[in-house]
């Protein structure tokens, strides 16, 4: 009999959000009478994902398990631990809370509008390729600017998509690449290396080709208050 792989969600839930330009943090933001992390936390919890890793920001440990875990009876979080100063140091801290193999989707909290579908078209694609991640081919034309923000290049719009989350990979190849950025960060700034999203670490440090998989457009971030505007109409097209 085939053992299941075990599957594991990180929800970041640590960011800042000063571009929101709000007292709270945007993932405590109530949308319909709830606050943004439920509805993430919602969908994984009713999902086949076997466990939650929930990273919070620093202080918010017991915060979030009365008022976000306890109070919405999510069962699947075993874990809530403190994020760090980049967005990668929380991703790492929450590796760091996974034992055993399997497959790890690495979602923002801020995203509230993830659906079964993208779940599922993504645990099939990293089952076939070891690391994926979802997103959806830009509709816009993009320029290339330069520092004084004069249009220098137009990328063909055809091979641009715009990244979202979550972004799934095999444990160890998550591990071991976030081992290796850890090792590597200070020479990396040094060489001018950003790292913004978790493809990026597994491209970057262990050159392991990562699959593009259908999300959706309405699959947004919400980080300004433009984007809260839309997830308010969002919302209230799914209920």
């Amino acid at each position: 009999m085939r053992v299941k792989n075990k599957t594991v969600a990180i929800i970041l839930a640590a960011g800042q959000g000063r571009r929101m330009h709000s007292d709270v943090q945007k993932q405590y933001i109530l949308l319909n009478d709830r606050p943004v992390i439920f509805y993430a936390l919602n969908i994984f919890q009713k999902s086949f994902v076997d466990e939650i890793i929930l990273v919070v920001g620093k202080g918010e440990t017991e915060f979030c398990r009365r008022e976000i875990v306890e109070k919405y009876n999510f069962t699947k979080v075993n874990a809530i631990v403190e994020g760090g100063s980049e967005r990668y140091h929380s991703v790492a801290n929450g590796l760091r809370a996974i034992d055993g193999e399997g497959y790890v989707f690495i979602h923002d909290g801020a995203r509230p509008f993830i659906t079964d579908d993208i779940l599922n078209r993504a645990y099939d694609t990293v089952k076939q390729f070891d690391a994926c991640v979802v997103g959806m081919p830009v509709k816009d034309t993009i320029k290339i600017v330069d520092e004084k923000q004069f249009a220098k290049q137009t990328p063909n719009r055809e091979t641009l998509w715009q990244i979202q989350t979550p972004q799934v990979f095999t444990i160890n190849l998550a591990k071991e690449a976030y081992e290796k950025l850890l090792e590597s960060e200070d020479k990396l700034k040094e060489q001018g290396i950003h790292i913004t999203d978790d493809a990026m670490v597994v491209e970057t440090l262990t050159k392991h080709p990562v699959k593009l998989v259908e999300g959706s457009y309405k699959n947004i971030k919400i980080t300004t208050p433009e984007d809260l505007n839309i997830a308010h109409a969002l919302i209230d097209e799914t209920i």
